[in-house]
Formats: C-alpha cells, sequence, structure tokens
C-alpha cells in the first residue's frame, strides 16, 4: 500500500516555507540553549578523527579516548587565551604612550578643523562634551548588556566542552536514534546524508582555521615590515576576528590602530596599518576565501550573505558564524529529498571556477557559463522494423545538452 500523499505545487510551496519559518522562529526563542549545542555538535564533527584515532589506534577505552580529545580541545583554546592575555597585559602598560599620542592626533585634528572649517577649538569641545553627555546616558544600559553577554559567554564556555563530550560519546546512539526515525528501505540515503552533512561541516571548518592561519601570518609580517609593536599579538588577533563576518576586520582594524600608538604618534604608521588591513582583504576575499573556503562549501554567494544577515540579525555574532554551516546542512539534506531538490539548487553554485588561458588556470566570474548539464527528456515515436511490418513505438529518449544549448534551442 502507497502511504505517499501527492499535492500540489502550490501546497509544496507553502508547506516548505512554513516549515522553513517554523525552524527560524524556534531558533530565535531558543537560541540561548540552540547556540552552545551547535556549536558542540560543529567540534564535535572537527574532534571526531582525533578521537577515533585515540581509540582504534592507541587503543584506549571509548570514554577515555572521548575525554582526552576533549582535553586536548580545551588545552588548546586556554593555551591561546593565556598567550592572548600575557600579550594584552604587557599592551596595558603602555596606555600611557597611547593617551599621549591620541592626545596629539586629537589636537592635530582639531587645528586642521579650525583652519578648514572656521570652528573654533571651544566650540570642538562643546560638540564632543554634548556627545560625551548623551554616551553617559546610555552608559548605564550599554554596560548592563555587556555584562549579561559577558555573563552568557561564560556559561557557553563551560557548557561548550560538556556538550561536545557528551556528543561525542553517544554519537553511536544518536545515529540509531536517526536510523529509527526512518523506514529501513530510506537507510542509505539517510546513511548518504549524515556522511555529506560530516564532511560539508568539517571541511568548511578546516577551511575556517587555514584562512585564519593565513590572514594572521600575512597580517603579522605586514606590520613587522612597517614597524607595528606587538606585530604578532596583533596579528593573530586579526586572524581571529575575521572569522566574524563584514565586523570583525573592522575591530581588528580599529584595535590595531590603537595599538600602532604605542610605538610612535607619527601618522604614516596609522596609514601604514590601514594599508595592510586593506591589502590582507584583498588577499583574503579574492585569493583565500575562493580556494579555501568557498571550495568546500559550495553555495552562492547571494545566499551566503543573506544567510549571514539573518543569522547576525537573529542571535548575533554566533548566528553569523553558524549561518553557513546551517545553509550547507540545508543544502545537503534539500539535495537528497526530491521535492525538496529544487531549494538545494538555489542555495548551490554551479558556475565554472576556472579558465585556461594560454595553458594557465585563472579565476572564472561569468554568469552566463554553466557546466551542470540538464537532462531533457521527450516522448519521441521511434519507427521499430521487423521482417513482416512496420509498428510505430512510443520509447522514452534521453537527450543531454547544456544549458546554453537549450538558450539557443528556445530563441
Amino acid at each position: 500500500m502507497n502511504d505517499t500523499i501527492k499535492l500540489p505545487f502550490y501546497a509544496k510551496l507553502a508547506l516548505t516555507l512554513v516549515c522553513l519559518i517554523s525552524f527560524g522562529y524556534i531558533f530565535y526563542i531558543g537560541q540561548e540553549i540552540l547556540i552552545p549545542v551547535l556549536l558542540s555538535f560543529i567540534f564535535a564533527i572537527l574532534l571526531r578523527p582525533i578521537a577515533h584515532f585515540i581509540r582504534h589506534t592507541l587503543y584506549f577505552p571509548h570514554v577515555i579516548a572521548v575525554m582526552i580529545t576533549v582535553l586536548l580541545f580545551i588545552l588548546l583554546f586556554v593555551g591561546l587565551f593565556a598567550f592572548l592575555s600575557i600579550q594584552i597585559s604587557e599592551m596595558a602598560n603602555d596606555f600611557n604612550k597611547i593617551e599621549r599620542n591620541i592626545t596629539i592626533h586629537i589636537h592635530n585634528a582639531q587645528q586642521y578643523i579650525r583652519e578648514h572649517f572656521n570652528i573654533s577649538s571651544r566650540e570642538q569641545k562643546q560638540y564632543l562634551d554634548t556627545a560625551a553627555e548623551d554616551s553617559m546616558e546610555k552608559g548605564k544600559e550599554i554596560i548592563g548588556t555587556t555584562l549579561m553577554s559577558f555573563t552568557d559567554t561564560l556559561l557557553n564556555l563551560i557548557l561548550i566542552p560538556i556538550y561536545t563530550f557528551l556528543i561525542l560519546l553517544y554519537r553511536t546512539h544518536f545515529m540509531l536514534f536517526f536510523s529509527k526515525l526512518v523506514k529501513k528501505e530510506y537507510h542509505p540515503k539517510l546513511q548518504d546524508i549524515l556522511s555529506q552533512i560530516k564532511v560539508a561541516v568539517k571541511s568548511y571548518i578546516v577551511g575556517l582555521i587555514i584562512e585564519m592561519i593565513m590572514v594572521s601570518i600575512l597580517t603579522t609580517i605586514g606590520f613587522m615590515i612597517i614597524g607595528v609593536k606587538y606585530a604578532i599579538l596583533l596579528g593573530i588577533i586579526t586572524g581571529i576576528l575575521n572569522l566574524i563576518p563584514y565586523v570583525g576586520i573592522l575591530f581588528a582594524g580599529a584595535l590595531s590602530i590603537v595599538a600602532s600608538l604605542t610605538g610612535s604618534p607619527d601618522l604614516s604608521i596609522i596609514v601604514g596599518v590601514i594599508v595592510v588591513n586593506i591589502v590582507v582583504q584583498l588577499i583574503d576575499n579574492n585569493v583565500l576565501v575562493p580556494l579555501v573556503v568557498s571550495s568546500k562549501v559550495q553555495i552562492n554567494a547571494f545566499v551566503s550573505i543573506v544567510g549571514i544577515i539573518i543569522g547576525g540579525a537573529i542571535s548575533g555574532i554566533s548566528g553569523m558564524f553558524l549561518a553557513i554551516p546551517i545553509i550547507a546542512i540545508l543544502k545537503v539534506i534539500f539535495d537528497r529529498i526530491e521535492y525538496l531538490e529544487p531549494w538545494g539548487y538555489l542555495m548551490g553554485d554551479d558556475l565554472p571556477k576556472t579558465y585556461t588561458w594560454r595553458n594557465i588556470k585563472l579565476p572564472l566570474f561569468d554568469s552566463e557559463a554553466s557546466t551542470k548539464k540538464v537532462i531533457i527528456k521527450t516522448d519521441i515515436i521511434v519507427p521499430m522494423f521487423t521482417e513482416t511490418t512496420t509498428v510505430q513505438a512510443t520509447e522514452t529518449t534521453t537527450e543531454t545538452t547544456t544549458e546554453d544549448e537549450v538558450n539557443k534551442t528556445n530563441v
């Protein structure tokens, strides 16, 4: 007995949109619970090979292998945090020098405004005092929000390792749970979906880590060339903040400009810091992201940007970080469910990535070209000849063509 219900297109579209909106609303109202769980899920996928190595190569029990994996993960973050704390404390010792250099630049800016815009220093001071009063009125609200965010961050730092440990420990249990949700004939498809989700998420996170390391190295080298103090610290901070889309690099640039004042009040150092950040971002956006990150997850730029904006609107920085992995998971699921396949295609990116010019492969950004084959099925009456008679039989033939040829035919 076939229990599949056939629905018209508009009903399928309405149900799909209702499900997506419902999932988004659930994520919004339960973000304080779901965000640590999703982050732990991503870290568990990333740490799974280490736990597998410890268990099957070093022959540790499963619980001990998972415990060692999570402890190594915690020690890595503790070591990085300790290094950054020591460097930042050393930078704090130069606060008086930073304040003095900032005062020099403010005085020069006031003089420039007075000479070119005919605004006296007293009027400028009045503007600054008015802005300071407005800031003080909002100060309590900002401090309260900051303390709540800091408390939530500390709570997540405690919960994420615990969730990661439990997800790695009960991995097989969760897999059996998913297998019990679907019929046995769909188990191969379920296994394919789960394995592809693991590959997509792990590849994306590994790509982000490689991008973070490369951005840190390039920024550090650039700051060393122009003579910025604490170049290694600022390079690492820039690489870490670069993981936050759009806003991260702005915070990193502002922090680098302030830190550059520990050495000299020379304006050329500030200009050099800005130039280094711009050059690194050009290399990152045009070389590292297409080759390292985008090649791991085949999602087009439009869906990525919209997803990041929606994630930021729902849950801030954490939502922006989780947007691409969630979209990648949805794409894997949509591609393998027949009536959701068009949505998976909408998220994907089938444009050719390179073209050959004199035996050199170069990036290709041509929206008119497509490498994806389109299968067109048509019913054609094919004549069948026998020894005694000629019979017209209807057979289904398949023709493979490209989208460009289809467009020419339609024209």
